[in-house]
This record gives structure tokens, C-alpha cells and sequence, in this order.
């Protein structure tokens, strides 16, 4: 008994290590410091968002990008040097967009509380506004964050999922993150908003396998639409609706489209090749899904965004995010 008790005791610390960085920030870290940073966030985002309806998908895509690499520390931001290639120039970023759009909102929080807000905190309260705007639901961001001082290509295209990924290969990939399969399901509901670039999907279209030249789990007649969407010689610059049928607005309707084999990528369909995942997908596939698809989704961001945050007196606190100080 005492030793089973001693296990547990050891045990503890362990697994309240495991989860630390869920647990350290606090919602009003700014409450003294910049207490209207939230308001002119989500002023600036707004206005911004007002412009470009579309702009709030890659806004929302950065602050995934940025968490499963290093972290959630802002080192997708960062501009390449003569000394390394940063995040942002890997091939897996190139389709990254959203940067100017971030530093007009750090300037903004900057005139008012310069020196003290984090590219990393503005980033993930930029993702939640993002959502909001477009039909979401919102949820309270957890603030504390400070900037990392090193970005790597070569850690993008090591961390960050590729669109061929299996759904066990996706598993592991959010649980080395520590994220679980319900975070996977859940946070792929991100789809619903934005666009995809064919490039990403070509492969789904043409010489799929030995077998098959089209990707069998993808619905034939959407198959055929994409093909057509995806022709010509400048296919590298075309891009098509991830959710074709509401490809502005924060909804549900990415989990129908799934649920009729019309996902744009493999990760999409991939979501069908698991018992808890496929039902997730389908019992969100209906109206009736959207008030706890949005709750979910809140605790998830929540979740992703404590991934190896900084704290305290570790990195830095940009005061331009595109480069360190």
C-alpha cells in the first residue's frame, strides 16, 4: 500500500508538469499594464476584417501554424536574416498570408501600451476576434505569452501537418502536441472559413495510386468540380472555398461536408477513418451541433494556445514582430 501511495505521489508533479503550460496563464495578465488591449484587438481586427472578409481564415491559420511550431511564440512571425530561414519562408508556410494585418495591430496596441503586450498574446486574441466576426462564438483567451527569438524553416516542415497525413499519423502528431483526438476533430472545424490552394490537393485528382486515379474516398462529382476549378497553366495560383457552401462564415457546415466525402484535403477525409472522430463528424453534421461545436472549439483554442508558451523572464516582448528586439 505505502508503495502504491508513493507511485501516485510521484506521479502528481508528473503529470501537473504535463499540462503546465494549459494551466499558467491567467485570463487578466494585462489587467494593469494595458487593460483596453482586448478592445483595440478586436477594433483593429474588425476594421480590418471589414475590408477582407476573407482575411479572417488566414488570421485564425497563423496562430495554428504558430503554436505547433516551437509553440505558441510568435516565431511565425519572425522575417528571415542572413543567418537562418524563418517559418514564414518554409514551403509549408508559403501560403501564409496576414502578416501586415498583424503588425497594423501591434502598432495599434503599441501607441497605447508600448513594450508590453506580446506578438504571441496578440495572435491568439487575433484568431479568437476572427472567429467572432465571422458568425463564431466567443471565448475567453488566456494572456501571458512572450516572444520567442528564433524561427527555423526546417522546424515548420518537421512540426506542422502536411495534407496527406493518414488519421493515425494525425493522431500522433496533436498528441506529441498535447493535444488529444478530440482537439483533432475539433480544431479541423476550422476548415469551415478560408481557402485551399490546389496545389494541395492535386494529388487527390490525378494519379492518386496504382489503382486509382482519383482519390476514391473523395465524392466523384465533386472530384470532377475541383478539376475544373484547379485548370490551366497558373495552377499554383488558384485557390477554391474549403467550404463551399458557406465559405465565409463560422459554422458547421465543414462537418457536412466531410460527412458527404467532399473534404477538400486528405486530413479532411481522413477524419472518416476513425470511430470517434467519424462520429464526431457526424453528429456535428446537423444544425443541432453547432451550440457545442462552438464550445468545443473555444476550450480547444484554449488548449492549443497553452502549447510551450514563455513565461516570465524567458524571450522577450517585441515591440515590432517581424523581428526581434
Amino acid at each position: 500500500m505505502e508503495s502504491k501511495t508513493f507511485l501516485i505521489f510521484l506521479l502528481v508533479p508528473f503529470f501537473l508538469l504535463l499540462h503546465a503550460n494549459a494551466m499558467i496563464l491567467p485570463y487578466d495578465f494585462y489587467r494593469s499594464s494595458c487593460p483596453k488591449v482586448e478592445e483595440i484587438v478586436y477594433r483593429e481586427t474588425a476594421r480590418l476584417v471589414a475590408k477582407d472578409i476573407t482575411l479572417a481564415a488566414p488570421l485564425l491559420r497563423m496562430h495554428f501554424h504558430d503554436c505547433f511550431v516551437r509553440g505558441c511564440d510568435a516565431s511565425v512571425l519572425l522575417d528571415s536574416t542572413p543567418s537562418f530561414t524563418a517559418e514564414k519562408d518554409s514551403a509549408i508556410d508559403a501560403t501564409l498570408s496576414g502578416f501586415a494585418e498583424i503588425d497594423q495591430i501591434k502598432a495599434a496596441v503599441e501607441k497605447e501600451c508600448p513594450g508590453v503586450v506580446s506578438c504571441a498574446d496578440i495572435l491568439a486574441l487575433v484568431a479568437r476576434d476572427s472567429v467572432q466576426l465571422n458568425n463564431g462564438q466567443y471565448y475567453k483567451v488566456p494572456l501571458g505569452r512572450r516572444d520567442g527569438t528564433v524561427s527555423l524553416a526546417t522546424e515548420a516542415q518537421a512540426n506542422l501537418p502536411p495534407h496527406t497525413l493518414n488519421i493515425n499519423q494525425l493522431i500522433s502528431l496533436f498528441n506529441s502536441k498535447g493535444l488529444d483526438i478530440k482537439d483533432l476533430v475539433v480544431l479541423s472545424g476550422a476548415h469551415t472559413i478560408g481557402q485551399g490552394h490546389c496545389t494541395n490537393f492535386l494529388n487527390r485528382l490525378s494519379n492518386f495510386s496504382s489503382t486509382n486515379s482519383i482519390d476514391p474516398s473523395l465524392d466523384a462529382g465533386y472530384a470532377q468540380k475541383l478539376i475544373s476549378q484547379c485548370a490551366g497553366p497558373n495552377v499554383a495560383s488558384i485557390s477554391v472555398n474549403m467550404d463551399f457552401q458557406t465559405p465565409t462564415k463560422f459554422d458547421i457546415d465543414y462537418y457536412t461536408i466531410v460527412k458527404e466525402h467532399k473534404g477538400l484535403f486528405e486530413t479532411d477525409a481522413a477524419l472518416l477513418n476513425n470511430p470517434f472522430t467519424r462520429a464526431y463528424v457526424e453528429l456535428h453534421s446537423g444544425a443541432f451541433g453547432t451550440h457545442s461545436f462552438f464550445e468545443d472549439f473555444g476550450k480547444s483554442m484554449v488548449k492549443m494556445g497553452g502549447i510551450e508558451v514563455l513565461t516570465g523572464n524567458q524571450g522577450q516582448i517585441r515591440k515590432i514582430c517581424s523581428r526581434v528586439n
